[in-house]
């Protein structure tokens, strides 16, 4: 017979527990009243705060960044502060140690005048046989007596000397200089001014030869003037005067109409040599005339006629439509009163439908128990 404890396949099973663990996870997100009700993306808020805190962080790391870069700065600043105090400082101990060596006071050119050693150094100012200093009571050195000054004397002299001989020279130089500079200031200016005078010569000299070119340009061009207008005015004359005489013996004025014929066509005249129309041509106009006016009246009274017609036309057309339209109008009365009818109909079978309800069908009103086996799924 049939086989009845046949083995689970467990595939079957995993399925169904699969659709179980998925139909309880859509349970969840369904009926999540947060969820629902205020319609809030839960995993797109936590992905905003991730994205924040990323963004902070980012902020954060390169404000730090910045941070240490404006610390090293500060650092490489003072640096480089202390570093050019350090030279500074070098500079003005190699400017002391360069003064004490070099510009000691004394080695000063007056040195022997403010020396407050200079008594002490200075030698005895005759020489003792015994001892070359002598003593403090060898009486070498009296008050008032100066031993040197003949020699410093001289010596002075010799200064004054060659300082005014240095003033001297120099003056000399200078007289010299400045002679040079005055020869060359004034043999510029006798250039400046003969440069200057050639040049105002050339000037007035382009100017008279400009004038003259001018005016023997301005009379020329007046002599050719003058000769151009006795030529026009002889040619002038001249076609005066043939013209005049082409009119004379011309046949202009003897009226001959075969004068105004054009040669483009017999259709066509000269309209200055044309003298009218003849009495033939007046005739045959005037005839055309007579016709033209007749052909206008037989068409404004066949106009006339035809406008006659096509109102007769619009009236009749209007006439139509007017009964047309009133036909219409019962037409569209006629259905509104069918449709109220049969509305009228249909609310009265309403209300018996919805008494009928009420009263026979709606007898037996649901439970809690009844709603409950609602929203069990989330299918």
């Amino acid at each position: 017979m049939y086989k009845l404890d046949l083995p689970i396949d467990p595939k079957q099973t995993a399925a169904v527990e699969r659709r179980r663990n998925a139909e309880t996870q859509r349970q969840s997100r369904v009926f999540n009243v947060k969820n629902r009700t205020r319609g809030v993306d839960v995993a797109a808020l936590e992905n905003q705060v991730i994205e924040r805190k990323t963004r902070e962080a980012r902020d954060k790391a390169r404000e730090d960044s910045l941070d240490a870069d404006t610390l090293r700065y500060a650092q490489t600043a003072e640096l480089l502060e202390k570093q050019e105090g350090e030279r500074r400082r070098r500079l003005n101990e190699e400017l002391n140690r360069y003064r004490e060596r070099e510009q000691a006071f004394e080695n000063r050119r007056e040195f022997d005048l403010n020396d407050p050693e200079a008594l002490k150094k200075d030698k005895p100012a005759r020489v003792c046989d015994m001892d070359p200093r002598c003593g403090p009571a060898s009486l070498q050195r009296f008050e008032g007596e100066d031993l040197s000054h003949k020699a410093r004397q001289s010596f002075q002299r010799q200064q004054t000397h060659r300082w005014l001989e240095t003033q001297r020279a120099q003056r000399e130089r200078e007289r010299a200089d400045q002679r040079l500079a005055d020869d060359l200031t004034q043999k510029k200016a006798v250039e400046l001014g003969e440069r200057a005078s050639h040049l105002e010569r050339l000037d007035r000299e382009c100017r008279r030869a400009l004038d003259i070119a001018t005016l023997n340009h301005n009379k020329a061009q007046a002599d050719e003037e003058h000769f151009r207008r006795e030529q026009d005015r002889e040619r002038e004359q001249q076609e005066n005067q043939a013209e005049i005489r082409q009119h004379v013996e011309g046949s202009l004025l003897t009226e001959d109409p075969s004068q105004a014929l054009s040669p483009w066509g017999a259709g066509r005249i000269i309209t200055d040599r044309w003298k009218g129309m003849s009495s033939r041509q007046l005739e045959a106009i005037y005839s055309t005339q007579a016709e033209q006016r007749v052909e206008n009246q037989l068409k404004s009274q066949a106009e006339a006629k035809l406008e006659d017609e096509w109102d007769t036309q619009r009236t009749l057309g209007a006439r139509a439509a007017m009964a047309m339209e009133q036909e219409e109008t019962e037409r569209e009365r006629a259905i509104r009163e069918t449709l109220g009818q049969y509305n009228s109909q249909l609310a009265t079978e309403q209300r018996a439908h919805q008494k009928y309800l009420e009263q026979e069908v709606y007898t037996n009103p649901p439970t809690a128990q009844y709603f409950l086996q609602f929203n069990t799924s989330s299918r």
